[in-house]
């Protein structure tokens, strides 16, 4: 069986399989931005303050999205389409899990509590979000072709999170610590379910298209369900942990109480 390092190497020196592997990260970015734009345009005025955050979050998840169609641009690869059992968010949106598009696209401002309904997703979906970069730091940090990618983006996941931790327990002293650990809860036990169906999905896709023989595929297959079994039993407490960031105000904006400010993207690098 493939270790991490060679697994990902082995989906790097194939243009097949690198293409729909940025394919489908660019797209999951692109969702995200998207979706963020949409929070920030609708956050309620008492809660104003968190807009610049959101926004930043919203800029940094395009900037993820031109950095993996830019490192598909350098080997002259063009974004492929991304099938649909492989997109994680829409996956999740099925699943009730933070806001739905359909809400996102009216003009209505948002409630208190769907501010806090993101803020639980997103809390959980960037854990997944940060551990996953910090894999690809891991073997490929220093990498000549995508080593300055992947730390950019594993630092802006690593931002977003201390974020999600910080708002949240500001929401949670101001009353909303129930309703935050349902949530917390309700999100990450769909998230597993939703990480391994996709993880299953987008392993058939390149084993086709990497020509795996049979059991391999299902060395890797019975891997993914062993990581979810693991995360059912009680891994998936990890996601809903709340802890003051040893960074605080990640995403600049308004620290807690003050007044807020102009929150920029980092310069992106590809």
């Amino acid at each position: 069986m493939l270790s991490a390092r060679g697994l990902f190497q082995e989906i790097f020196d194939n243009d097949h399989a690198y293409q729909l592997f940025c394919s489908i990260a660019a797209s999951g970015e692109a969702q995200g931005g998207w979706e963020n734009a949409r929070i920030a345009a609708l956050v309620p005025e008492p809660m104003a303050g968190l807009a610049p955050k959101i926004t930043r979050h919203g800029a940094d998840e395009d900037k993820h999205g031109r950095i993996f169609t830019g490192l598909l641009k350098r080997r002259g690869l063009e974004p492929v389409p991304v099938p649909p059992e492989t997109d994680y968010t829409l996956l999740l949106e099925r699943r009730g899990i933070g806001l739905a598009h359909e809400k996102l696209r009216r003009e209505e401002p948002l409630t208190e509590r769907d501010i806090v309904v993101y803020l639980a997703h997103s809390r959980v979906t960037e854990e997944r979000a940060a551990g996953q970069m910090s894999l690809l730091v891991r073997h490929f940090g220093d990498h000549p072709g995508i080593g300055r990618a992947v730390r950019m983006i594993s630092a802006d996941e690593d931002n977003h999170l201390a974020y999600c931790h910080e708002e949240l327990l500001r929401l949670a002293y101001a009353g909303h610590g129930r309703l935050i650990q349902r949530l917390l809860r309700e999100s990450a036990l769909a998230e597993i379910a939703v990480h391994r169906d996709v993880s299953l999905a987008v392993m058939a896709h390149l084993g086709r298209i990497l020509r795996w023989p049979r059991p391999r595929t299902a060395a890797l297959a019975a891997g993914i369900r062993a990581a979810y079994a693991y995360e059912r039993a009680g891994g998936w407490r990890r996601m809903t942990t709340l802890r003051m960031p040893e960074r605080r105000n990640a995403l600049g904006g308004a620290p807690l109480g003050g007044t807020p400010g102009p929150a920029e993207p980092a310069a992106e690098a590809v």
